[in-house]
C-alpha cells in the first residue's frame, strides 16, 4: 500500500525538518560547550518509556494485518503475542546466560533495525529513487543503523564503555571484562571509525550516481552528515535518548499511518485529534504490557540496578528483548510494502 502524495506531503512535513532543528540545536548547544548533567540525560532515556519509545513498538500486533489489508482478529492477535513473548523470552534468557554476547548482540540487532528504519523512511515516505538499487539500499542501512551505535564510540569511549559496563554488570558482577573492553581500544576504534567513515562517502557516492532525479538523495546525504555530527558532539545516553523518540519512533509510527485506512483518512482531513487518539488507543494495552515486563526485569535481574544509570540499564535490556520480535514484525513490513 503506498501514501497518497498529499498523506506522503503531511508525513514528510512532521519527521523531516522539525526533527533535523531539533538535532541541530541540540548539537549546536554542545558544540558551544555546554553540557546536560547525566541525571537529566537519563532522565531524557527513561522518558521514551512513554513518550513514543515504547509506544512506537507496541502497535506491532495490528502492523501486518493492516499492511495486507486483513481483519485484525482477538484469536490473531492472541497467536501473534504468544509467538511475540516466546522471542522476546529467549533473548532475555540469554541475557541472564550471557550478557556480554547479548549486550554486543543487541547493538548489532539495533544496527540492523534503526538501519531499516531509515531505510524505509526514505524510500516510503522521501520517495528516494536511488534506494531502489538493492546494493544501495543495504548500504544505506549499514549506514543509518551504525551512525548511533558506531559514532559515539568514536566520539564519547569513555561515557560508551561506562554504559556498556553498566548494563552487563546487571547480570555479571565484572561487568563484562575482558574482550568486550577491546572494543574501546584507541587502535580499534580509529580502524573502526575511518572505516564507518569510508563506507559512508562509499555509499553516498554510490547513490548519487544512481538516479538522475537526486532529490531523495539530497534528503539522504543531508540527513547523514547532521547524525554524524549529532553524534560526534552530545553525549551517547543523551543522543540515543533524543533520537529514539524524534527520529526512530516518529518515523515508524509515520510509517503505520500509511498502512492503516483510518489512520490516513484522519490525516488527510487534517483531524490531527483523532489521529493521535486513534494511536494512544491502539498502543496502549500493548505499552502497559511492556512496563509490567520492565516491573518484572528490574525484580529478576541478579544485581539490584542501585543508581539511575542502573534503571536505564535495564530499560535497555527491555528494550533490547523487545525489539528483537519488533525487527521481525518490521522485516515482514518491509517486504510487503517493498522495500529494498
Amino acid at each position: 500500500m503506498a501514501p497518497t502524495d498529499d498523506a506522503r506531503g503531511r508525513l514528510a512535513a512532521a519527521t523531516f525538518r522539525p526533527v533535523w532543528i531539533v538535532l541541530a540545536a541540540v548539537a549546536a548547544i554542545h558544540v558551544l560547550g555546554i553540557r546536560v548533567p547525566r541525571p537529566i540525560q537519563y532522565a531524557v532515556l527513561l522518558s521514551t518509556v512513554l513518550v513514543l519509545g515504547l509506544p512506537h513498538g507496541a502497535l506491532d500486533h495490528l502492523t501486518l494485518p493492516r499492511a495486507r489489508d486483513r481483519a485484525v482478529t482477538l484469536r490473531g492477535v492472541a497467536v501473534f503475542s504468544v509467538a511475540y513473548l516466546a522471542v522476546a523470552g529467549a533473548y532475555g534468557l540469554a541475557w541472564l546466560l550471557a550478557p556480554t554476547a547479548s549486550f554486543v548482540g543487541f547493538v548489532l540487532l539495533t544496527w540492523f533495525h534503526w538501519g531499516q528504519g531509515d531505510r524505509a523512511h526514505l524510500a516510503v515516505i522521501a520517495d528516494a529513487s536511488h534506494l531502489d538499487d538493492r546494493l544501495i539500499g543495504w548500504l544505506t542501512l549499514l549506514v543509518r543503523g551504525g551512525l548511533p551505535m558506531m559514532v559515539p564510540l568514536i566520539g564519547f569511549p569513555d561515557a560508551y564503555e561506562s554504559v556498556a559496563r553498566t548494563v552487563v554488570g546487571l547480570f555479571d558482577p565484572a561487568g563484562g571484562a575482558g574482550w568486550l573492553g577491546l572494543l574501546f581500544e584507541p587502535t580499534t576504534r580509529l580502524a573502526l571509525g575511518l572505516g564507518f567513515a569510508l563506507l559512508t562517502l562509499a555509499t553516498l557516492a554510490l547513490g548519487y550516481r544512481a538516479v538522475d532525479d537526486r532529490r531523495g538523495w539530497q534528503v539522504d546525504a543531508l540527513e547523514t552528515a547532521l547524525l554524524w555530527v549529532f553524534f560526534l558532539t552530545v553525549p551517547p545516553v543523551l543522543a540515543v535518548g533524543i533520537y529514539f523518540v524524534v527520529w526512530h519512533s516518529l518515523r515508524h509510527l509515520a510509517r503505520l499511518i500509511t498502512v492503516d485506512d483510518v489512520a490516513t483518512t484522519a490525516l488527510a482531513r487534517g483531524a490531527t485529534d483523532r489521529l493521535l487518539a486513534r494511536v494512544g488507543r491502539d498502543a496502549l494495552p500493548m505499552t502497559a504490557g511492556a512496563l509490567v515486563l520492565f516491573g518484572a526485569l528490574a525484580v529478576v535481574v541478579p544485581n539490584e540496578p542501585g543508581s539511575l544509570a542502573g534503571v536505564g540499564g535495564v530499560y535497555l535490556v527491555l528494550l533490547a528483548v523487545l525489539t528483537l520480535p519488533h525487527a521481525g514484525v518490521v522485516t515482514a513490513l518491509d517486504r510487503i510494502q517493498g522495500v529494498s
